[in-house]
């Protein structure tokens, strides 16, 4: 099997038992980034090929330092990367090159990660179709005339055509999770506080994004995680983290599911899409779990409510000295205009109506989880859909009011910082991936991961390799 095929926890052992040297791994990915890159963009702000060939070279006969020790890593781009292009898919940054690691980053490098560039985003991570006026668009490995998905479209991409092992990602509104669904490979959201942010701006409100994994396997993201999870001192509402890779085992059997589908019909999604999850469905019920359609559990319209408050506030005040300089901001993309004016309209009694609203529901799925064990929603609502779109005007001739509304089926897990965990479900007729979002209740990030698991070793839909590539 190719080196670029295994699965980084695989070529973590090899690496380990000395039978594959850091340097032949590092070749064999910056060989496949040559043949394919061109046609994906999805591996920007590249480093020499000799300059990382020498590093991976000097990783050949050092101990090992952590589990990534000699793998080729590329950092998604909103992540900070000490000595390497971090430009947040502004023009703004286009040749920003930071003095130090995000402590996402620098948690990876200390693991022994070889960062070789960074992953394609859209511009500030705003949509999920990842495109920028720096890098360009990154393009879908199944088919590249459509999106990989955002905001780490170009993680999930690397990691379908082969150009990764694995990868970190980020996700405040699906960005984890979508572009998973869209190339046929994992995305796990954590539960919010267990992938700790940097001590800077607002650590307290700000409790709608999170870092975290991407892999072909459940392993590789469950690996990942242990790295990136614990608790920071310096920011509040931390967790600890544990050795995800340890507790993937999982006796099926009186496990039971609830299935929201399309959340009692609120959310528009295209035809297709359904019958692909309800058939992943299927495998937890054929490995001995209970599987139950249920009614939705807090109205559509609330959820939105709080959503887009919340968002916007938080867009607006990080955003504020950006969009506060003319210059600045007239070279900021129209959505992240939008969001920021949106912010800039909120009154005090509206952001704190926003967050009753995410209280009470936080309270009614607490109540949920205690008679199930992982609710299940479709991954995304649309196919993937053409790279000269900014964004789905509509579904099935329904009209999105704004230019995220087609993401809406994320919002119930990330509205409240559940850990959910984007598996493949297959392909439509049309060729296309697609998956659905496996949720559990705040903590149960290792229980969510076993499940995934399970449903790895019986499916394993990521070996299904892009035809175009």
């Amino acid at each position: 099997m190719a080196l670029t095929e295994m699965s980084a926890s695989d070529l973590s052992r090899m690496i380990a038992a000395r039978q594959v040297a850091p340097s032949e791994v590092m070749a064999a990915h910056l060989d496949r980034i040559a043949a394919v890159n061109g046609a994906v963009n999805a591996v920007v702000s590249l480093r020499d090929r000799e300059v990382l060939l020498a590093q991976a070279k000097a990783a050949d006969d050092a101990p090992p330092v952590g589990w990534l020790h000699g793998l080729p890593l590329a950092v998604k781009d909103l992540c900070a990367t000490k000595g390497l292009r971090t430009t947040y898919g502004s023009p703004l940054f286009a040749d920003f090159v930071p003095a130090q690691d995000d402590l996402l980053a620098a948690r990876m490098r200390a693991a022994g990660a070889i960062f070789i560039g960074k992953t394609n985003t859209p511009e500030w991570g705003h949509g999920s179709h990842s495109f920028n006026p720096v890098h360009g668009v990154t393009r879908n490995p199944y088919d590249l005339t459509r999106t990989a998905g955002g905001s780490s479209g170009g993680a999930a991409a690397g990691l379908a055509a082969r150009m990764l092992p694995v990868a970190d990602g980020s996700d405040m509104m699906g960005s984890l999770r979508n572009p998973a669904a869209f190339c046929n490979v994992y995305g796990f959201r954590p539960s919010w506080g267990l992938v700790p942010g940097d001590a800077e701006g607002d650590t307290h409100l700000a409790t709608l994004a999170t870092e975290g994994p991407m892999g072909r396997t459940v392993e590789d993201v469950a690996r990942l995680l242990t790295v990136q999870a614990g608790v920071n001192p310096e920011v509040p509402f931390g967790r600890d983290g544990t050795d995800f890779a340890a507790r993937l085992s999982v006796e099926m059997k009186g496990k039971r599911i609830a299935w929201l589908g399309d959340w009692g019909g609120a959310y528009q999604i295209e035809p297709g899409i359904l019958p692909l999850c309800e058939a992943g469905l299927q495998v937890f019920s054929d490995l001995g779990a209970e599987v139950e359609t249920i009614a939705p559990p807090f109205p559509a319209a609330k959820l939105w409510q709080a959503w887009t408050t919340l968002r916007a506030m938080l867009n607006a005040g990080g955003m504020k000295a950006l969009y506060d300089d003319p210059a600045k901001r007239a070279q900021l993309k129209p959505e992240t205009i939008w969001e920021i004016e949106q912010g800039r309209g909120l009154t005090a009694q509206a952001v704190y109506e926003a967050s009753v609203i995410r209280s009470r529901y936080y309270a009614h799925m607490a109540r949920l989880f205690t008679r199930f064990d992982a609710v299940v929603l479709p991954t995304a609502q649309v196919w993937p859909f053409p790279t000269d779109w900014r964004w789905p005007h509509s579904i099935n001739s329904v009209a999105m009011d704004t230019y995220h509304r087609w993401m809406e089926v994320v919002i119930p897990i990330s509205l409240i910082g559940l850990p959910a965990l984007s598996v493949p479900v297959g392909f439509g007729t049309n060729g296309l991936p697609m998956g659905m979002q496996i949720a559990g209740r705040v903590g149960a990030d290792a229980a969510i991961l076993a499940l995934g698991q399970a449903y790895h070793l019986a499916t394993d839909w990521p070996a299904k390799r892009p035809p175009a590539l």
